[in-house]
């Protein structure tokens, strides 16, 4: 689990295969989970608040280990600035 110190955290998914897992967790900074769920299609996102929650992945597993196996997604951040 991590906060990454911005103020917002948008991870998307561009592409998977072949893999089981790579799912997200959720939790409140002392620790208790809010909530997983996994990025399986292109485009799905996810939109966190970096100030009031941390976050994590588990690791991927290849479903056939003769095969490649990936997960690619863009994480794009978000830090006010003060005048």
């Amino acid at each position: 689990m991590h906060r990454d110190g911005v103020d917002y955290v948008l991870v998307m998914l561009v592409e998977r295969h072949n893999i089981a897992s790579g799912t997200t967790t959720v939790h409140e900074i002392h620790g208790r989970e809010l909530g997983a769920f996994t990025l399986t299609a292109p485009l799905d996102a996810a939109l966190l608040d970096d100030s009031r929650v941390a976050h994590g992945v588990t690791p991927i597993t290849p479903v056939d280990p003769s095969e490649p196996s990936y997960r690619d997604v863009l994480v794009v951040t978000w830090k006010r600035t003060q005048p």
